[in-house]
């Protein structure tokens, strides 16, 4: 039985974190490039898509036992975890309590399309101080074209809706905004419409999905335009938005570039410790990697502990960094990419060497772009210059470096072209 398994004497050597799917990729939208709802075909023998409360305590009860502490993460996520009703999360903070150290906290993630968020729910996040990530994409019509609702609806509005009730309620969502080939030509306005909802933390994803045959889905992004996306939200974020609204990614490049160690763990050397909890209890090595071949067990006969640690998901973890290939090795953005998500790594060098990210030249585009003037905002921030004035300073430094340079110019961003090839439409 589920509750039988013996709790770990020794908690794993590393913090890890797992994400549970409680109604596993159950999902009251059909968004047209979600990666996960193909997954319900490993369950077709199941008439329900729900964890059962036995299973609950036993990962409550594994996951806070295995955990070095003082804090444990608990993410849920799904499909739509909020599927699994208000009482599912009653019982676990309860269980929480229940087997927490003394001393030690939770800290609970909820990742929602923000559909079912009505004012019983929000009290209850508010009250049990859980923090919410929110889907987002941007501009409504964008947002509707991907994120309709089981009968073709788009879900826009119901989506701010759910971003002000909890808002109302003491919570300042983080958005979550996926980057289509759609998003991708209106980065200006897609940031500034999550701007103005003043959460203070946006997310950009962006989508690369793969048909069957191998070949990019019409919704993905290419590597050129998420580069230039990303280039245009930085311009605006540095420029405008210092201290008023947070992204991750630039966030994380200033952690980074600061000495410390990304959180994010695309971004990182190594992953594999993200594990995957699903309803049924399954695990898997991670979230874009819930195959058959990468499950790595189950909480009924495994421990948690002894599965992040397992030298199949150590091995699952070390080929991020082992086979890099030398183009990325030599790459001057190493140290802020480490090659990125294996599950993009699919492209190849330019020596025609494998396991190039797709999204690599975009990538590379927007670290050059973007490193001088971040560090830069970075070193006078340390000098305790105000915000206000950093950004004046960065708008005047642009301004100056671009001040008489034409389209047939040498690129003032150093690369050696000419400006109309290279940084021309993202001159100030």
């Amino acid at each position: 039985m589920p509750g039988e398994i013996p709790v770990p004497s020794i908690p794993s050597s590393e913090p890890f974190v797992v994400m549970a799917k409680p109604v596993g990729p159950l999902c009251n939208m059909e968004c047209s490039y979600c990666y996960y709802l193909d997954t319900a075909g490993f369950y077709t023998h199941q008439h329900q898509y729900q964890m059962s409360d036995a299973l609950l305590e036993t990962f409550v009860r594994q996951y806070i036992a295995a955990s070095p502490g003082p804090v444990v993460l608990f993410v849920w996520h799904g499909g739509e975890p909020t599927l699994a009703g208000l009482d599912f999360y009653r019982h676990a903070v309860e269980l929480q309590k229940r087997y927490l150290p003394q001393g030690w906290t939770c800290w609970n993630n909820l990742q929602t399309n923000g559909t079912l968020l009505d004012d019983e729910w929000c009290s209850f996040l508010a009250d049990t101080h859980f923090d919410v990530g929110l889907s987002l994409d941007g501009t409504r019509w964008l947002h509707d074209a991907y994120r309709k609702d089981r009968h073709g609806r788009g879900t826009y509005e119901r989506a701010v809706a759910a971003v002000r009730r909890l808002q109302a309620h003491g919570i300042q969502s983080d958005l979550l905004c996926a980057v289509t080939s759609a998003v991708a030509k209106e980065p200006v306005g897609v940031y500034q419409a999550l701007r103005n909802l003043n959460t203070g933390w946006i997310q950009f994803i962006p989508i690369v999905r793969r048909a069957p045959n191998g070949q990019i889905t019409p919704e993905s992004v290419t590597g050129e335009a998420y580069g230039h996306f990303l280039c245009m939200v930085f311009n605006e974020w540095i420029n405008h938005d210092l201290g008023r609204s947070n992204v991750q990614l630039f966030a994380e490049m200033s952690l980074v570039w600061s000495g410390g160690t990304a959180n994010l763990c695309w971004m990182a050397p190594t992953c594999g410790r993200v594990l995957i909890v699903e309803h049924d209890g399954s695990v898997y090595a991670c979230d874009h990697f819930v195959t058959r071949e990468h499950r790595i067990g189950d909480l009924e006969t495994s421990l948690l502990n002894a599965l992040v640690d397992a030298p199949v998901q150590r091995r699952f973890a070390n080929e991020k960094r082992d086979r890099l290939p030398a183009q990325c090795r030599s790459c001057s953005w190493l140290m802020v990419c480490n090659g990125g998500c294996p599950k993009d790594r699919f492209a190849l060098a330019d020596d025609g060497e494998p396991g190039l990210n797709y999204l690599c030249s975009g990538l590379r585009q927007f670290f050059a772009h973007a490193e001088q003037p971040l560090k830069r905002a970075m070193e006078l921030k340390r000098r305790g210059v105000s915000l206000e004035t950093i950004m004046a300073e960065l708008r005047a430094e642009s301004l100056a470096r671009w001040k008489g340079v034409g389209r047939n110019d040498p690129c003032p961003c150093g690369s050696g072209r000419k400006a109309k090839q290279c940084c021309w439409s993202l001159r100030p």
